[in-house]
């Protein structure tokens, strides 16, 4: 599953090698609400055709209309703005009196799409330098932490993974929460050093590394941008990695099993001198609690809690899967059941 801007990149590269004109739409300012984030993308075909989105669909429409009557004429790229009036602002679909500024770039050989993606491939952090009076494209390596960046004259895009996920565990819901995780663009690695788990893996995009879980969380050295998330089972496995995990300034650090399997887990971490502080971090039992049995499942649970702690959304504790079932009926059996579906559906990977 690609990217939502991968897809928007590729597209526009097709196109160009089939013979298209096209053109690339970035959201470059908002102001007051907005459906999409500045750095949002589209592609724009002549003939109408589009892929991805910069607001609720209704520029889009706009657009669209204006390729189908006119083609695609702009020799260069162009700033565009949308809802400056309240009747704007309704007929374009903007909330709130919302404003939307967008570059409209027209693309061919020297807007270099082919290059950028080939970075990407190589899993790079790319920033995009775009000369607004030429078309003329430029590339460079950019860090976790820089953002779109407008001038008078020049556009600057932050292109592939700026958040990483490590996974613990090369089982069946591995597999689902790494193909969606990719598709919300995180930097995926798979750490498994068992052989017979590591047989068959063929993830396109994910790295699978074979060492000790806890020596590869060391030597990636987890930052604020980066999570950690033990599905093995193996308090072998898990335990000193999440012990490095805890110590770190990973944003997220998560471990599967029951309510008891944590608390014991909790006991074990507390004899390698972690802080009271630190242990509190562990999402454990990891996910938010929506009836989940499946493996799909409980990969959306997991990711659910992740985006909440990436965006800086504190969940109350009534939505956490320890906490929901507790005074539910039967919930001891349920909180094992769960458990013991994942733990069939790893053996079965």
């Amino acid at each position: 599953m690609d990217s939502i801007d991968l897809e928007v990149l590729k597209s526009c590269a097709r196109w160009l090698a089939e013979g298209y004109r096209c053109e690339l739409v970035t959201v470059i300012r908002t102001w007051g609400s907005s459906p999409r984030p500045e750095g949002a993308m589209l592609a724009l075909r002549d003939d109408g055709l589009v892929v991805g989105s910069v607001s609720g669909g209704c520029i889009e429409d706009d657009l669209i209309a204006h390729a189908r009557e006119n083609g695609i004429r702009r020799l260069a790229p162009e700033i565009v703005r949308y809802g400056i009036t309240a009747d704007e602002a309704h007929r374009f679909g903007l909330p709130c009196g919302g404003t939307i500024e967008l570059a409209i770039e027209p693309l061919s050989e020297k807007s270099r799409i082919p290059e950028l993606l080939d970075r990407l491939a190589e899993r790079q952090l790319v920033a995009r330098r775009l000369q607004l009076g030429s078309g003329e494209v430029s590339y460079m390596p950019a860090g976790p932490g820089m953002s779109l960046q407008v001038s008078d004259s020049v556009l600057t895009t932050v292109h592939g993974p700026r958040w990483r996920l490590l996974i613990i565990g090369a089982g069946q819901l591995s597999r689902f929460l790494a193909q969606i995780a990719i598709g919300m663009d995180y930097l995926v690695t798979i750490c498994d050093p068992r052989e017979e788990y590591r047989e068959g893996w063929d993830f396109p995009g994910v790295e699978l590394v074979r060492e000790m879980p806890d020596d590869h969380v060391i030597a990636m050295q987890p930052d604020s941008r980066s999570a950690i998330i033990a599905l093995t089972h193996d308090p072998k496995l898990d335990d000193l990695a999440l012990m490095e995990a805890l110590k770190s300034e990973a944003f997220y650090v998560g471990a599967i099993g029951s309510r008891i399997n944590n608390a014991k887990r909790r006991e074990r971490l507390k004899l390698f001198e972690l802080t009271d502080a630190q242990i509190e971090r562990l999402h454990g039992p990891v996910g938010i609690y929506i009836g989940s049995k499946t493996p799909a499942e409980i990969a959306i649970s997991i990711l659910a809690e992740l985006t909440a702690a990436k965006n800086g959304v504190a969940l109350p504790d009534t939505v956490k899967v320890a906490r929901a079932k507790e005074g539910m009926p039967g919930h001891g059996s349920e909180a094992c059941i769960r458990s013991a579906v994942v733990d069939d559906e790893i053996r079965q990977a």
